[in-house]
């Protein structure tokens, strides 16, 4: 899989949720053929639901729409490193493999002491080895076109 590609098409997301008033995050999520199955932008916004991150509300779709058996063979690819709630939403969901731009090292350090983000500093490789079962985890990739997405929005 073109994985930069991949993921560019979720900064694309990201722009389109930031230009609808959302926070600008966003995930797809792809089958084992390649293909894109799902997408999602952060929901915040629209709903006012603090939970509505782009993963999280992905891995929603995803867990009602196919049998963990099928996720595990899909990979979610997300603009920024999922957060701790949307690295255990896509274990619950099942997906195999997670692929994502920007670190939340990184994003803490961009956002800051938001009140509407208020970032953990928590790797998603921990939330996930924590699991009992496996899954690939592919980033940091493209930081600088991640980072570029949160130009100007969080002030």
């Amino acid at each position: 899989m073109d994985h930069e590609a991949l993921l560019r098409l979720t900064f694309d997301i990201a722009r389109e949720a930031r230009e609808a008033g959302n926070h600008p995050f966003g995930a797809i999520l792809v089958g084992p053929d390649g293909s894109v199955l799902l997408r999602a932008g952060n929901a915040h916004g629209q709903a006012g639901d603090r939970t509505g991150h782009a993963e999280r509300v992905l891995m929603t779709e995803a867990s009602v729409t196919w049998p963990a058996p099928f996720l595990e063979t899909c990979t979610m690819y997300t603009s920024a490193e999922p957060c701790a709630m949307c690295a255990g939403a896509a274990y619950w969901a099942g997906v195999g493999r997670v692929v994502y731009g920007l670190t939340e090292h990184d994003l803490k350090q961009l956002i800051g002491p938001h009140p509407e983000n208020l970032t953990m500093d928590l790797p998603c490789r921990v939330v996930l080895g924590a699991g009992q079962r496996p899954i690939e985890v592919i980033g940091p990739l493209l930081e600088e076109e991640a980072r570029a997405v949160h130009a100007g929005f969080w002030r």
